[in-house]
């Protein structure tokens, strides 16, 4: 049997390290994770890939695997979450990693302060890039020069972020993520 993702990663991250070429690295930092994501998140990808080609690079990750929405009960989940969402189809792959997530208590990596407010609201463990950042550097996995490149990398592919490359560091302090 497979195990459960313990972290669930939506389009805006994937799509964003796919942009900035950084794949290589998300993958390095969640070696020891099982990760997965939806095939809603999957088809947010192909569509993107119209515009953004190298978008199709995150479709075929063999360290992600897709988590299954087609019982009774996740259908049920998935509606529910699309409506806490609101129903803009822009919000289908968020309310499809949150109900994956709902369904084997796995974390979010979403990249929308939107989605992390209404997850946590409704009692999901919901995080952005910056946490995944700071984990990386807790555990050994980044510096936090490598890591603040890897903001101001991402940065340029106009992923929104709360900090710059250079305000990693105080950020990261004042919001507790590093020592």
């Amino acid at each position: 049997m497979t195990a459960q993702p313990s972290l669930i990663f939506d389009t805006t991250v994937l799509s964003h390290f796919a942009r900035a070429d950084r794949l290589d690295v998300l993958s390095d930092l969640v070696i020891a994770e099982t990760c997965g994501t939806t095939e809603v998140v999957k088809q947010e990808l192909r569509q993107g890939a119209i515009e953004y080609p190298e978008l199709a690079e995150a479709l075929d990750l063999a360290w992600l695997l897709v988590m299954p929405l087609d019982s009774g009960e996740a259908l049920v989940r998935f509606a529910t979450w699309a409506r806490r969402m609101g129903t803009a189809e822009r919000n289908l792959g968020e309310a499809s990693v949150f109900a994956a997530a709902e369904q084997c208590g796995g974390t979010v990596i979403t990249g929308d302060r939107d989605a992390v407010r209404v997850g946590r609201a409704h009692g999901l463990d919901v995080h952005g890039t910056i946490w995944l950042l700071a984990a990386a550097c807790r555990n050994g996995k980044l510096t936090e020069v490598s890591a603040s490149n890897l903001i101001d990398t991402l940065r340029a592919t106009n992923m929104r972020l709360p900090c710059t490359g250079a305000e990693l560091g105080s950020f990261v302090r004042a919001h507790g993520l590093l020592p």
